[in-house]
């Protein structure tokens, strides 16, 4: 598959999908991808025009709708708190009276960057929120997928080519993504998208889990003081930047496993988007495939190298062995990091944290 023939050919003409979380980041670049594949797209989320949310951001579901329209393609914004039981079910009403079929769902549900306190650890967080938390970032995400799945499996194989439920998380490896909730969260919707899988297995319905990489979301370029257009500038403030991508890449990602006749073989896993770019064929929207976790264990092989660390360095050295220790392919990486923090001999168990970590 060319970096184009998705779009040119647009192989997801006469389908419809839903995409939960359409306002920013991953989720705007799966459904604008969606929408230039030739599918109908629902975009839903509680950014809507005159409905601001706590997350202080300008992007809405409308702007999403309108920039997929403006592309020539098809879309409808509904604002939907996806919490909310009865605002799903009719969303999902709606789709059966609109469309009458629902092919491809992606549940990008997230809005909790504020209620999240990186420097706090497990026994210091404020359990004030944590159900507000748990509502908004994961219950939301189950709730969605009880309420629309129906749509999917219940007119049996003849009914569609192929059903796909899409979980976004953030990060393909086993082990730690630095904050107790944050982990929690993100490894319990992957584990969601297996347990869908094997109950969806004797239907046309697949499930799985998909990650991107060093997203350039509209918040990171914010943060960098850069544009998608002028994005390459921040590589000079972080240089892990030079491997990051665009949420387009994301939204190929769907396209291509919306698109695969034999996608069942992935059900239940969790993929990487810019894997998903090499297996596939395509590209970014600069042509590029990029490879953050290559950049990222190569300047790890050279810090753990060197005869003395910086704090930073043993930081970004102990923040790696924690997402790889527990994955077999890393194990000889995972070591290295062991000696040089000093921290060898203990095992492809989890070793203690070193004091500058």
């Amino acid at each position: 598959m060319s970096a184009d023939k998705p779009l040119a050919e647009k192989p997801l003409s006469g389908q419809v999908a839903l995409v939960a979380g359409a306002t920013r980041g991953a989720g705007r670049g799966v459904a604008r991808a969606l929408g230039a594949a030739g599918a109908r797209v629902y975009c839903t989320g509680r950014s809507s025009a005159g409905h601001p949310t706590g997350m202080d951001r300008p992007e809405t579901i409308d702007e999403t709708a309108a920039l997929i329209e403006a592309a020539g393609g098809q879309a409808v914004a509904v604002r939907v708190d996806h919490t909310r039981e009865d605002e799903v079910a009719a969303l999902a009403e709606r789709i059966r009276t609109e469309a009458g079929r629902l092919d491809v769902l992606v549940n990008s549900v997230w809005g909790a960057d504020p209620m999240v306190d990186w420097s706090k650890r497990f026994w210091e967080i404020d359990l004030a929120g944590l159900r507000a938390y748990l509502d908004q970032t994961l219950v939301s995400h189950v709730i969605t997928n009880r309420l629309l799945a129906p749509l999917m499996v219940e007119g049996g194989p003849e009914a569609h080519a192929s059903g796909l439920i899409v979980e976004v998380i953030d990060g393909h490896f086993a082990g730690y993504r630095g904050h107790i909730l944050y982990d929690l969260v993100k490894a319990a919707l992957a584990r969601l998208a297996y347990g869908m899988a094997v109950e969806l297995v004797r239907t046309d319905v697949t499930a799985l889990a998909l990650s991107p990489g060093f997203l350039r979301s509209e918040a990171v370029l914010g943060h960098f003081g850069v544009t998608e257009e002028t994005w390459r500038e921040a590589i000079a403030k972080d240089p892990y930047f030079a491997e990051s991508e665009s949420p387009a890449l994301t939204g190929r990602a769907v396209v291509a496993l919306a698109s695969d006749p034999d996608v069942g073989r992935k059900a239940g896993l969790v993929h990487f988007a810019s894997d998903l770019a090499r297996e596939y064929g395509f590209t970014d929207v600069d042509g590029r495939t990029p490879n953050f976790p290559q950049l990222f264990d190569a300047r790890c092989e050279a810090m753990a190298a060197a005869p003395t660390l910086a704090d930073q360095d043993r930081y970004l050295l102990w923040a790696r062995y924690c997402q790889i220790h527990q994955d077999p392919a890393h194990r000889a990486l995972a070591t290295r990091l062991q000696q040089a923090l000093g921290l060898a001999g203990l095992g492809p168990g989890l070793a203690p944290a070193p004091v500058s970590a």
